[in-house]
C-alpha cells in the first residue's frame, strides 16, 4: 500500500483544520499557502471532502472551508478510505474488480486479509485529535 499524495494532502489539510479550531472558514489560497500545495490540487481534494460530507464550504467573499465536526470524530482512515479508495495492502484482497480471481485456492490470502485488517485497525484507531495531540 502506498499512500498517494491525494491521501496525504487530504489528511494534512485536516489538520490544519483542526489546529485552526474549526470556527472559522479558511479560504483555499490560505490552506493552499501554508501547507504548499497547488491551489489546482487543493480544490479537487477539497471538493472531494466536501461532498463526503467531512467539510463545510461556502463559496463567496468571506467563503472557505472548515471542519463540521469535532477532531476527535474523524479517523486518519476514514480520510484516507475516502481519498485513496482502499487502504488494500495488494490488489489480490480488494473488493470488486481488482479482487483476485484465485482468493478461493489461494494460501498467502488469509496473510494479506490479515494485514488488511491490521492496517485498517490501525487507522481508524488514530483521529484528527490523536495526531494534534503528538504534534505537542
Amino acid at each position: 500500500m502506498i499512500v498517494s499524495t491525494k491521501g496525504r494532502y487530504a489528511l494534512r489539510v485536516m489538520v490544519h483544520f483542526a489546529l485552526n479550531g474549526g470556527e472559522r472558514y479558511i479560504p483555499l489560497k490560505e490552506i493552499a499557502e501554508s501547507e504548499g500545495i497547488s491551489q489546482k490540487y487543493l480544490e479537487s481534494i477539497m471538493t472531494v471532502l466536501s461532498k463526503a460530507g467531512f467539510v463545510d464550504a461556502v463559496h463567496g467573499k468571506g467563503g472557505g472551508y472548515r471542519l463540521n465536526r469535532k477532531p476527535e470524530e474523524y479517523t486518519v482512515g476514514s480520510i484516507l478510505k475516502l481519498t485513496e479508495g482502499s487502504l488494500a495492502a495488494v490488489s489480490c484482497t480488494s473488493q470488486g474488480p481488482a479482487a483476485c480471481s484465485r482468493s478461493t485456492c489461494c494460501q498467502t490470502k488469509p496473510m494479506w486479509d490479515k494485514l488488511d485488517r491490521m492496517i485498517d485497525e490501525f487507522f481508524e484507531g488514530i483521529t484528527l485529535a490523536d495526531l494534534l495531540t503528538e504534534m505537542k
